[in-house]
């Protein structure tokens, strides 16, 4: 199939735009490749304290007869339901390595924090950057240099994009990813929104609301909706980091634990054999463009417009978000996935899930078939779905959609255009996830109400002061600010207005869920507030048009008298709050460096 020209077009002009700082990175990740294994390079007391804790037989392998030696970075915690089933891999992964003659030891533990918890709650200010501690973390694991190839623990938002960052760093490693899978389907994610909305309006009591949250997250798993988890998924199945077909099986089923196993048997391939793809050659301009796609089709999370440049920048490949919004006009939508449809990821998986689209994808030209993948068969691999038979897994071909409602060819798409648009305009460049947005609900035009926190616009919705038409501005949300975080807790206030009839709206520098959907957000305004950027100027009463058709936002004043205006500045009680408690001083540093949202928010650079 011949390649959408568009896709030649934007993949091109990140070669170009990229070339000096990706030739750099590779010469790196040769340079590294090229040596010996550090444990060739090593002294004898080195070697003597990396496996002093190994059974006598691993260390034999090891030291006499070379064989390959496995880092396993896990993020296993039992605080979140997506990591809890990773407590077992560790052993399953040694086992699995012995058996094949070779070994495999936890390099180390990364943290993992579940924006589930903190929504709303001081903790999530630390969200953004806990991805960045990960990358740090898997750096720290990696860096005893006694490992031929490293396997990735790990799920959830934060977590899969600051193991690739890590990962990345160390590109000469062959690196496969290893998921947990999503959870059994509880209560569905429409009712469990719908008792969200009663529970703002005071019309279900917090019995009933925790009732319903405790139906719908019930199990160890991922949690059902497809926000920045599961689009994670998706995405390590785009750019072929996965083995082919593991992002959607269920914890306990018996896939998941043969995928688990066939994850370390994937990892020694690579090492042993003449096709060796560590992952700093493999995560290429090519690599990222086909995620990109893979977001798109999928109408997948927002915080990958800021994940996924910061990944990309850790390969040395530079991206930005008209590159996203080039591919989303033209990228399909095909696939209705709560937020943007009734159905949740395990209706998702049955209909066809990745392979599906990935399928779609590749034949209509809207991914390159040809870039490398942890798996000798290449992209085309993820394709199919994995089962369990009485010889071990098989793969199938995916086949047509199970499901018309959830998937859709590339021919026959649910929209001709992908889940999200760029917005720019006097306020600054901002995106908005148009998928899930009711189409009579793509143009907004209001008067703005000002707020300096989510808690204040909290406030004002209890006492009924939102009652009307209005464009909600929260400012000083950015990632210098206060550390970027979600604003999911906004999203049933919101809701509940415009169920009344209200054009309602969100303008604001922070980070909405991966779940937020039907309320039209422009989010991660660049640049921030509080790094001067034009939304410290907007007032009270001023009219702002929110356009997803135009890709345009706007305050509707005077060219003359908008310059004019002094911009305000961070409250100082509240720069103050963001700076204490619950660990957020050890984060200062990270705000005071980050870069711009539309940058990554990346604090390493």
């Amino acid at each position: 199939m011949t390649l959408h020209p568009t896709v030649v077009a934007v993949t091109r002009r990140i070669q170009e735009r990229s070339a000096a700082t990706r030739g750099a990175y590779l010469a790196r990740v040769d340079a590294l490749a090229a040596r010996p294994p550090g444990l060739r390079n090593m002294g004898c007391a080195n070697i003597a304290h990396a496996f002093a804790g190994l059974p006598v037989a691993d260390k034999l392998r090891i030291v006499e007869q070379r064989a390959p030696n496995v880092g396993i970075v896990t993020s296993y915690n039992d605080v979140l339901s997506a990591h809890a089933p990773l407590a077992h891999y560790p052993e399953l992964l040694k086992e699995e390595a012995r058996r094949h003659g070779a070994t495999a030891q936890v390099a180390g533990g990364v943290p993992a924090m579940c924006d589930g918890v903190t929504q709303g709650a001081p903790g999530m200010e630390l969200s953004l950057f806990s991805r960045d501690a990960i990358a740090m973390g898997t750096a720290i694991a990696l860096s005893h240099d006694t490992f031929d190839a490293a396997l990735m623990l790990g799920v959830c938002d934060k977590i899969v994009p600051g193991l690739l960052i890590g990962a990345l760093h160390f590109g000469h490693l062959p690196t496969v990813f290893v998921p947990a899978g999503p959870m059994t389907s509880g209560l569905s994610n429409s009712a469990k929104a719908r008792v969200r909305e009663q529970a703002a309006q005071g019309l279900a009591g917090r019995e009933e609301l925790l009732a319903a949250e405790m139906a719908a997250y019930h199990s160890p798993g991922t949690c059902t909706f497809y926000g920045t988890a599961n689009s994670n998924q998706m995405l390590m199945e785009a750019m072929g980091l996965h083995v082919p077909g593991t992002a959607f099986v269920n914890p306990g089923r018996a896939e998941r634990e043969l995928l688990t196993r066939e994850a370390l048997r994937t990892a020694l391939g690579i090492t042993r054999q003449q096709r060796f793809t560590p992952i700093g050659r493999m995560v290429d301009e090519r690599c990222i463009v086909n995620a990109t796609a893979a977001l798109l089709a999928t109408g997948g999370s927002t915080n990958h417009l800021i994940h996924w440049v910061a990944v990309a920048r850790a390969a040395g490949i530079v991206i930005d978000w008209d590159d996203f919004s080039e591919l989303s006009a033209v990228v399909p939508l095909l696939a209705r996935v709560y937020p943007n449809g009734d159905a949740d990821v395990n209706q998702f998986q049955a209909a066809g899930g990745p392979g599906y689209v990935i399928r779609e994808l590749l034949d209509a030209g809207l991914m390159h078939g040809d870039v490398l993948t942890v798996r000798a068969g290449g992209i085309r691999e993820y394709t199919r779905v994995p089962e369990a038979g009485p010889g071990g897994l098989a793969w199938r071909d995916t086949g047509a959609s199970g499901d018309g409602d959830v998937l859709r060819p590339a021919a026959a798409p649910f929209s001709a255009t992908g889940g999200l648009k760029l917005l720019a305009g006097n306020i600054g460049r901002a995106v908005i996830k148009v998928s899930a947005v009711p189409q009579d609900r793509h143009v907004i035009e209001a008067p703005a109400r000002v707020f300096d926190s989510q808690s204040a616009l909290h406030q004002a919705f209890a006492a009924g002061e939102l009652d009307r038409d209005v464009v909600c501005v929260v400012r000083w949300q950015g990632p210098q600010a206060n550390g970027m975080p979600e604003l999911h807790k906004l999203t049933p206030p919101l809701a509940v207005l415009q169920g009344k009839g209200h054009r309602v709206a969100l303008v604001t520098d922070g980070r909405m869920s991966g779940a937020s959907g039907k309320v039209p957000a422009a989010i991660h305004v660049s640049p921030e507030a509080h790094a001067g950027g034009p939304l410290a100027r907007v007032r009270d009463g001023d009219m702002i048009r929110l356009d997803a058709v135009a890709g345009t936002l706007q305050v509707l004043v005077d060219e003359a008298a908008w310059q004019a205006r002094t911009p305000d500045t961070l409250p100082a009680a509240q720069a103050e709050d963001n700076a204490h408690g619950l660990g957020r001083e050890l984060f200062a540093g990270l705000r005071r460096n980050a870069l711009s949202a539309e940058q990554g928010a990346c604090s390493w650079l």
